[in-house]
């Protein structure tokens, strides 16, 4: 088992199977795991952000939110993450 020290070292993906492999061959050093969780408590990493957009398409992105057991600002955050790798991979 191959143990990474940083998150560049992670491929981008073109597929589940790709991905399972890597994570079959591969695991993060756990001092790159404690800084994950460190971080992510941390409020300078993240950015507060305005947004406008119509009433209506918000009321509908929280009423399937809802319907999904999520928070709606996750769940806009979980797709504009998945966009953004979407569009990575395309390039």
């Amino acid at each position: 088992m191959r143990t990474f020290s940083s998150w560049e070292e992670v491929p981008l993906f073109d597929s589940e199977e790709a991905e399972a492999e890597f994570w079959s061959e591969n695991r993060p050093d756990l001092r790159l795991m404690d800084a994950a969780m460190s971080d992510s408590m941390e409020a300078s990493e993240s950015v507060t952000i305005t947004l406008r957009m119509d009433p209506r398409m918000l009321a509908r992105i929280k009423r399937l939110a809802r319907s999904r057991y999520l928070n709606y600002q996750s769940m806009i955050k979980q797709w504009l993450s998945e966009r953004m790798e979407t569009e990575l991979r395309e390039r």
